[in-house]
């Protein structure tokens, strides 16, 4: 074998080796459909507890203003918030939606928003200071480094870069020990994150029979299947009994 060889194929390797968070192709679907549904909690859902405001309480609030924590928020009909749904499998398909801002994660009124943000793997995280005190940006990732990094009030957004896929690191802010949130870092955009009555919608599938992950930070994962036909529509029904 030729030097001119060799060397190819060892810059090919190191390229899977190290892109392997990106072997996604997103080239694009043809015809695709569209998973949606309901993520349910079934039962009464336990009472939220309400958030102790230890410091800041004039940027943050107070305990009396009605802060409740988030890692459980079951709307009036029963559908479950910020609850993670994931087709699997889909080596390709569409790309991830452009734009020229990253995804941002805003630290706003002593809470992190969104609860959950899903940010591309290789891609780019904006986090953002609102409320112009002192924040502490501490993320406990595996695949992805931890990241432990003071954001004052002066300095309105920082930077994070996600190399790997991972579902999901937590982030929290040392300075408020009460804010607490979730990054997902996707390896395709066949994620979504339910809305406040627990729908979620997921467009774009390539025909085809999918496992499907649902996660919840509380209530755990469940895996169901669904069948998509080409430039239909599939609904899936997700309940998490009672605790």
């Amino acid at each position: 074998m030729n030097r001119s060889r060799m060397l190819a194929l060892g810059a090919g390797l190191v390229f899977a080796m190290t892109t392997g968070a990106h072997a996604y192709d997103g080239s694009g679907a043809v015809n695709g459909g569209t998973v949606k549904g309901q993520v349910k909690y079934e039962g009464t859902p336990p009472v939220r507890e309400k958030i102790e405001i230890t410091k800041d309480a004039a940027k943050c609030g107070t305990e009396s203003e009605g802060k409740f924590k988030e890692d459980l928020v079951v709307g009036a009909g029963g559908g479950i918030a910020n609850a993670v749904v994931r087709i699997k499998g889909i080596a390709k398909g569409k790309a991830f939606p452009a734009g020229d801002q990253p995804p941002t994660l805003d630290q706003r009124v002593c809470q992190f928003r969104p609860h959950v943000v899903l940010v591309p793997a290789g891609g780019t995280l904006s986090v953002l200071n609102s409320d112009g005190i002192l924040h502490n940006v501490h993320t406990y990732g595996e695949a992805n480094p931890p990241v432990n990094k003071a954001q004052p009030g002066f300095k309105k957004q920082i930077q994070l870069n996600f190399e790997k896929p991972e579902f999901a690191l937590r982030v929290e802010c040392d300075a408020h020990p009460w804010m607490k949130g979730w990054i997902v870092v996707q390896e395709d955009p066949y994620y979504a994150v339910t809305d406040e009555a627990g729908n979620f919608s997921i467009g774009d599938v390539p025909a085809g029979t999918y496992d499907v992950e649902i996660w919840q930070e509380t209530l755990g994962k469940q895996s169901a299947s669904v069948t998509v036909a080409a430039g239909g529509e599939a609904v899936l029904a997700v309940s998490y009994p009672a605790q």
